[in-house]
């Protein structure tokens, strides 16, 4: 192979030629130098560069030596009229699609195969993808050839693209730079093809075993020409003609001009005019070549459909735990309301009302359970079947809610409401009545209001129970018509807590002040857990719906247990009422009415209505 060359143009007879040939004599180009050596061709769009590059590979291929091109812009696959390569590439004019992961397969059928491979980057979308797949082809190619030492060209169009002048490398520009210093020992060859020689590196060019220079006219490229041929040639290159060129060559060690020959196959990169024209029959490779680089493909498209399962499946694991945890939060919740409760159970039961000495009534938990181990002995409060604050079920005695270890489990024993079938939502609730107080107070106010709705549970349970005192007859005979509706949750809530207080404010000192009783009636909802305000506020956007759509809406589970519990603090403070069918309206402007109505006009009453609202956070422009 070593003296086989191939004739690819003649010497023109235009000026500026050292070779001393008349014009027209055939020029050859060794093989053995073009395909293990570095080329460089150049020329301004037209001048014919890419058809002195077509030459070159037709002579290579019509003498069995492969070959692969990087094609930039889809002009190559004209070569298929004649000769059977492998077009691979974006397009669905390709033989395949193939993608940085075919590579080391492309390498292969280069180099063992001996299969001509064009390797067309126009159709990526994506220039990393198309950079990334000639970076790891050239790769693949040079550690291959380390091995076989096999004589291979590698051309590639628009380099300045890859290697330019002035700018940093990225890892294709480094890896193509390696092979034009390094590859020729492996018998790795490459040619670099641009139409702006200035933009190319020039740590290239100056490298190069050959360089063929067609016509240029921009004076940063004919200047490149002037310092590397000499100033003679920088003007002489103005005037070249189609096909014309100066060939520089080591082994001939002149400048000759000369006129190249043109292509046989069809050009795919020729300028489009108005005549028609046919596209030619192209040649089919063999099946089994592109069966391969399939393989590759359906592994791939495997491998991203698993991909993609497995990204479904984290999705779906990720939104239950952040469903797990907003369930969390409110066994959080529930057990505080638990825990409140047992305080308020306790302190219910030593109350002097009951029975109890009184001394451990008003005080926390904790303190009951100081003082019986003072005593050197366990609190055990009185208990009667039926009780109000044992939920009025008999034998259920407070042993039971200790039984409960789990928050959510211990607030699962606790009444709540439930509206099923043909049962009424309402009566559901009448049912857990004397409980729900406790749980009420507990989950709104905290341990001191715990134990008053504990008493007042206890007062509904035995109403014969003479120990409740004049000032709680004061304020009962000092309510206004509710129409039933027990409204001193609220007034406890808008922090009317004591009866001195209370009575006060029945009685119309307070009510007159406007400011008092919006200040109350905000404290009242601001003091209401998060997720129990939110739900108000879904009532109130919402004007009716269930507590399980408040509990949603408000960023809840939307557990009903929970939903229902919250539901009961609100119905217990006045500031919903059931309606039908387990739904409950929002009720807190009539709650309003009933408190503060009597003592101003309609006008003003709704002023102090909006202001609340506005206030509290429920103003209709206000997110729940």
């Amino acid at each position: 192979m070593s003296d086989e060359t191939i004739t690819v143009a003649d010497v023109s007879d235009g000026a500026g030629g050292e070779s001393g040939l008349s014009a027209g004599t055939p020029i050859s180009l060794p093989v053995v130098e073009i395909l293990t050596g570095r080329g460089f061709i150049t020329g301004k769009s037209g001048s014919g560069k890419s058809n002195t590059a077509s030459v070159v590979i037709e002579k290579l291929l019509s003498n069995s030596f492969p070959v692969l091109i990087v094609d930039s812009d889809g002009e190559y696959y004209g070569l298929k009229e004649e000769f059977e390569i492998l077009h691979v590439g974006a397009d669905e004019e390709c033989d395949i699609q193939v993608s940085s992961e075919h590579a080391g397969k492309i390498a292969s059928l280069a180099l063992e195969d001996n299969v001509p491979i064009i390797l067309d980057v126009s159709g990526y979308l994506d220039e990393d993808e198309a950079s990334d797949l000639i970076r790891e082809t050239a790769r693949q190619l040079f550690a291959k050839e380390k091995k076989l030492k096999k004589p291979f060209l590698m051309l590639v169009e628009e380099c300045h693209e890859y290697i330019p002048e002035g700018a940093g490398l990225d890892k294709t520009g480094k890896t193509l730079i390696k092979i034009g210093k390094r590859g020729r020992k492996h018998g790795l060859g490459i040619v670099g093809i641009s139409q702006r020689p200035a933009d190319v590196k020039k740590d290239f060019i100056t490298q190069c075993d050959w360089l063929c220079w067609h016509r240029l006219t921009w004076d940063n490229d004919t200047k490149v020409v002037s310092r590397i041929l000499g100033s003679d040639y920088g003007e002489a290159i103005e005037d070249m003609d189609d096909g014309e060129a100066f060939l520089m060559t080591d082994w001939a060690e002149s400048i000759r001009r000369v006129q190249f020959h043109r292509k046989q196959t069809f050009d795919a990169g020729a300028t489009p005019g108005l005549d028609d024209f046919e596209r030619p029959d192209l040649k089919s490779v063999s099946g089994d070549l592109v069966s391969e680089l399939q393989t590759i493909t359906d592994e791939r498209e495997r491998t991203e459909s698993e991909l993609a399962d497995l990204r479904q499946e984290l999705d779906k694991k990720k939104q239950k735990i952040t469903q797990l945890e907003r369930e969390l939060e409110e066994a959080r919740d529930m057990s505080d309301m638990a825990d409140t409760f047992a305080q308020a159970l306790l302190q219910k039961a030593d109350a002097p009302y009951r029975g109890g000495s009184g001394e451990n009534f008003g005080r926390g938990a904790g303190d009951v359970g100081a003082a019986s181990e003072a005593s050197g002995s366990a609190p055990e409060p009185q208990r009667r079947d039926g009780d109000a604050e044992f939920g009025g079920v008999p034998g259920n005695d407070q042993s039971e809610l200790h039984d409960y270890e789990d928050p959510e489990a211990a607030a699962a024993a606790m009444p709540v409401e439930t509206d099923d079938g043909g049962r009424d939502g309402a009566a559901s609730e009448q049912a857990g009545e004397r409980t729900s107080d406790v749980s009420d107070a507990a989950a709104g106010n905290g341990t001191a209001e715990a134990a008053g709705a504990a008493d007042a549970a206890g007062d509904a349970a035995d109403p014969a129970d003479s120990s409740r005192g004049a000032s709680d007859d004061r304020v009962a005979s000092a309510v206004p018509p509710t129409d039933g509706v027990d409204i001193s949750p609220a007034r406890s809530r808008s922090g009317f807590d004591g009866i001195e207080d209370a009575a006060a404010f029945i009685d119309g000192d307070e009510l007159r002040r406007r400011e008092a009783v919006v200040a109350g009636f905000v404290r009242a909802v601001e003091s209401l857990e998060e997720v129990t305000r939110g739900m108000l506020s879904a009532y109130r956007h919402a004007g009716r719906a269930t507590p399980v759509e408040a509990h949603r809406a408000a960023d809840g589970s939307g557990d009903r247990r929970y939903a229902y519990a919250r539901n009961k603090v609100l119905r217990r403070a006045g500031f919903v009422e059931h309606r039908s069918r387990g739904e409950y309206a929002y009720a807190l402007p009539e709650l309003v009415r009933r408190v503060y109505g009597e003592h101003t006009d309609e006008q003003d009453l709704v002023e102090v209505i909006a202001e609340i609202e506005a206030r509290a956070g429920l103003d209709p422009d206000v997110s729940p």
